[in-house]
């Protein structure tokens, strides 16, 4: 998963990620990775509109943003 975050920051890329809190409650963002460090990151959440720090250990998943393709 650090290699997909180090790559993203290089690119700008915007990933989509799903996110346990410590609550306990889940979340489904859409970020823009800031920052990588041994047990966390910083990124944009387009959802929160701002910048956060999320822990690696509560991602449950990350990915680039799935585009949907539409029939003529």
């Amino acid at each position: 998963m650090k290699g997909l975050l180090k790559r993203a920051v290089e690119s700008n890329e915007v990933l989509e990620m799903i996110y346990q809190n410590n609550k306990g409650e889940f979340s489904q963002r859409r970020i823009q990775i800031i920052k990588v460090s041994e047990e966390s990151f910083s990124a944009y959440c387009f959802t929160r509109k701002q910048q956060r720090t999320f822990k690696l250990s509560n991602v449950l998943s990350m990915g680039p943003i799935r585009k949907v393709m539409r029939g003529a």
